[in-house]
């Protein structure tokens, strides 16, 4: 079973066990961060697997918008811890109950986040070659 401390990151706070960062507020609530931001939540774990196992839940719940009916606010949304944490704790037995599947799950959801970045490279590649040659045309 993996255990987990959630908490409202703290900046002063030095986190010394595996752990990971939850956005918060905005649309994109629910999003894993490898660093932090002032909207976030920490989550902790006492060994690396587990962490590296969560952080890929909340990444394809994520990525599913599962979050959306989590949301409060008018103005800028957010999602309250007590929220989050059930959410987590429920999810991960469901992967705990079909670990084969959770793994594939994983597996493609690192393959194809990894195209992904791929792809945004090539983009930013293009981006700049295209100012390069605008810019020695105007020059």
């Amino acid at each position: 079973m993996c255990t987990f401390i959630l908490k409202s990151y703290n900046p002063i706070v030095e986190i010394s066990k595996p752990h990971f960062f939850i956005l918060n507020k905005g649309n994109n609530s629910g999003k894993p961060l490898i660093s932090p931001c002032p909207n976030c939540f920490s989550i902790q774990f006492n060994c690396n697997q587990d962490k590296e196992q969560v952080f890929w839940l909340l990444f394809c719940l994520w990525q599913a918008n599962a979050f959306y009916p989590f949301l409060r606010g008018s103005v800028i949304p957010f999602v309250v811890l007590r929220d989050m944490k059930s959410f987590i704790n429920e999810n991960w037995q469901r992967a705990a109950n079909q670990p084969k599947q959770f793994q594939n799950m994983i597996e493609f959801f690192q393959a194809i986040n990894k195209v992904e970045n791929q792809l945004k490279q090539s983009l930013k590649a293009i981006d700049k070659a295209k100012r390069m040659m605008l810019y020695q045309i105007v020059r």
